[in-house]
């Protein structure tokens, strides 16, 4: 066996045990907007499903407002309460996807978030 065999099983061996140590990612999701066949203009609708951390997000449509939040109920209420007086359309997607927008939601989500992120460093070590 060469030199440079030996690096490349090496350098292999090391690449192998550096997935194996990360958790894998489930997909994330895209949020597109919606088809006009599928629903009106003129009806507000929202995206609500989980991020990759477990939290709860609802997102408008249209990108104009979305939260973070603990509970789907949570997110629920958010949703009809920022399209009152009249109910909206809910988009439950069944990939992950993240809030691209301004947390208007639960303030302490992104406390909790920055909390999980250091546990899981911790936790690593």
């Amino acid at each position: 066996m060469t030199l440079q065999m030996c690096e490349e099983a090496a350098m292999a061996a090391i690449a192998l045990q550096a997935a194996h140590r990360q958790p894998r990612q489930p997909p994330v999701a895209e949020v597109k907007p919606l088809d006009p066949d599928v629903i009106s203009a003129a009806i507000p609708a929202f995206f609500i499903g989980r991020n990759t951390a477990g939290f709860w997000v609802a997102r408008e449509a249209r990108g104009r407002i979305g939260g973070l939040f603990l509970f789907k109920r949570s997110a629920v209420d958010f949703a009809n309460r920022q399209s009152a007086p009249a109910r909206c359309a809910l988009v439950f997607p069944t990939e992950t996807f993240e809030l691209d927008l301004e947390n208007r939601g639960n303030p302490l989500i992104s406390l909790a978030a920055q909390a999980r992120r250091l546990v899981a460093r911790l936790a690593a070590r």
